[in-house]
């Protein structure tokens, strides 16, 4: 029978590494992140957790946050897959324009007397202008993967090519001009709202949803893993690498495509110059935020979604705190910075070596 002094001891060893494996948790730090800069806006933005109803919708910053960040949320998950597989997508933003210029220019909108009432209608059907626009951002995700896993250029110079291509396409099909659209339904996509919260929620939530079941519930994510971790044993090993690199290029050109609709609806024109505009570079910033790491392998899907959150809640503080809108700039590149050196080997060696407690472990 165990003295008490042995039974407390045993209960102290027990709960001990309880604190050291949530604070290791591969998302705290995003959380945390989030949570200190959501109290910088409780104490210097005013209502900033007020919620209110109008007409039904729910309204507020932290609405109006979320809302924002769902092209965003898009492109990092998508971004997330890429990057586990050793890659990187910096045509994300072209995708972005490509796809909502072609929506605009087939919806666009005539105007037509409907019993001596005006009514714009849509100059294709929406439903073949959506498959239109997913289509051509399809064909730029199998473009990037056909280069990087068919012919095995390095992906930032195979998706470099589209990045300055794809823009130049979209800005060829409008001839550099913004096409405006002025049909209702498609509004609905970026700026509708369903059950009191905008419609864009919903279609981030659902692709987060399937993603994740796809990555949980089948070996897909295992595989997509195995190649970031070594692409040449799990060839060995019999997975098919090229076609899940393939995969994973043509997954993010699709989130993209679905982001650029997101866009196109809300500001309810198509601008080819400026519509996801060094939108990658954020996706990239989000997902390392949220713990996924450069070098490939591991990934992290909540992550991402909690890092695209970050850089919008960033991007309001700045803004409402009334700070130079070139501020944001400045500090996404200290954030970038501290974020590769963190990821180095060699700090992580110095870090250990000066915080022995740091790595964790269970009690002895």
């Amino acid at each position: 029978m165990r003295s008490p002094a042995a039974s407390n001891a045993a209960a102290g060893a027990s709960t001990k590494p309880s604190l050291p494996m949530f604070v290791h948790h591969p998302i705290f730090r995003p959380l945390a992140a989030l949570a200190i800069l959501l109290l910088i806006d409780l104490i210097m933005v005013p209502g900033f957790f007020h919620l209110e109803i109008k007409d039904g919708h729910l309204y507020g910053s932290l609405i109006d946050i979320a809302n924002r960040a769902a092209p965003l949320i898009l492109a990092a998950i998508g971004m997330t897959l890429v990057i586990a597989t050793r890659g990187i997508d910096i045509s994300v933003g072209a995708t972005v324009a490509i796809s909502g210029t072609v929506a605009a220019m087939l919806v666009g909108g005539t105007m037509v007397m409907n019993n001596g009432t005006p009514e714009y209608v849509a100059n294709t059907p929406m439903w073949i202008a959506l498959a239109v626009a997913m289509g051509a951002a399809l064909l730029c995700g199998a473009w990037n993967g056909a280069l990087v896993a068919g012919l095995g250029l390095q992906p930032i110079v195979a998706t470099l090519i589209l990045m300055v291509a794809g823009r130049g396409l979209a800005q060829l099909l409008t001839d550099g001009q913004i096409v405006t659209v002025y049909y209702q339904p498609f509004f609905f996509l970026g700026s509708g709202y369903l059950f009191g919260l905008p419609f864009s929620l919903y279609i981030v939530a659902a692709v987060f949803v399937v993603t994740a079941l796809l990555m949980r519930k089948t070996a897909l994510g295992l595989f997509i893993q195995s190649v970031g971790i070594n692409p040449v044993a799990a060839r060995l090993a019999g997975l098919k690498t090229a076609v899940l690199i393939f995969f994973v290029y043509v997954f993010c050109s699709a989130c993209a495509g679905v982001a650029g609709l997101m866009i196109t609806s809300n500001i309810k024109s198509a601008d080819a110059n400026n519509a996801g505009l060094l939108l990658e570079l954020d996706a990239i910033l989000a997902v390392t935020l949220g713990g996924t790491s450069l070098a490939g392998g591991k990934f992290n899907l909540a992550g991402s979604v909690i890092g695209a959150l970050i850089i919008q809640t960033l991007t309001y503080t700045i803004y409402s705190i009334g700070l130079p809108p070139e501020v944001n700039m400045v500090v996404k590149s200290v954030v970038v910075f501290v974020i590769c050196v963190s990821q180095s080997a060699e700090f992580k060696t110095m870090w250990r070596r000066a915080f022995p407690a740091a790595r964790g472990g269970k009690a002895q």
